[in-house]
């Protein structure tokens, strides 16, 4: 038997999503199916605003209702201070723990080859010019503990030493990386607050 077509095509669409099988995404569509109107029509107009009202940030790359983002915005945030992280979830995992109170970069996503996502595909052009126009002081490594984020991590570290190096105006920026309390191949968005906190409190020097 074969499905009807408007059931399978949105099947189809969000068993492209990530994490979601054939057998999730039908479940899903057919829980809708049996869904009152009024919610299918809300649910649809939250895909549509999604779109037409999340805005990224110029500046960090963050998404809002506002760009400049309202951490961009906010005068009363540390701006010797810049979190790099991977995703604009992981701002939101930061933010629940409380202990920071600079600004945010965001590279959207991590150096990984296999994906054929190199440098080039990251906003870290961006970063280094950041770093250039500002007044850092130091600069949090915060990509998650994967080979992959660390890989990218000790690419930033070796940039950032050589923009320094190759660059009279601009001074020596401390580079840290997140420490102890975040085992490895965990993603930000999945840690308590208190395994956050612990990685937070224990960050380490990547160069001096």
């Amino acid at each position: 038997m074969n499905l009807p077509k408007s059931l399978q095509n949105l099947i189809n669409l969000f068993q492209q999503l990530p994490g979601i099988g054939p057998k999730t995404a039908a479940r899903l569509v057919f829980y809708l199916w049996q869904t009152p109107d009024h919610y299918v029509e809300k649910f649809s107009q939250g895909l549509v605003d999604l779109k037409e009202k999340t805005k990224q940030c110029s500046t960090c790359y963050n998404l809002d209702d506002q760009n400049p983002c309202t951490v961009c915005s906010d005068s009363n945030r540390d701006q010797t201070q810049i979190c790099v992280v991977e995703r604009p979830l992981d701002i939101i995992a930061l933010e629940k723990v409380g202990d920071y109170i600079g600004l945010y970069h965001v590279l959207g996503g991590v150096i990984n080859p296999v994906d054929h996502i190199g440098p080039d595909e990251l906003h870290i052009a961006p970063l280094l010019k950041r770093l250039k126009n500002g007044q850092f002081k130091e600069l949090i490594l915060a990509t998650n503990p994967t080979m992959e984020g660390e890989a990218t991590a000790n690419y930033l570290a070796r940039k950032i030493k050589e923009l320094t190096a190759n660059s009279s105006k601009l001074k020596v920026i401390k580079v840290t990386r997140l420490g102890q309390g975040l085992p490895t191949g965990a993603d930000l968005d999945y840690a308590d607050a208190w395994t956050l906190k612990q990685a937070w409190q224990n960050r380490r020097q990547v160069v001096n």
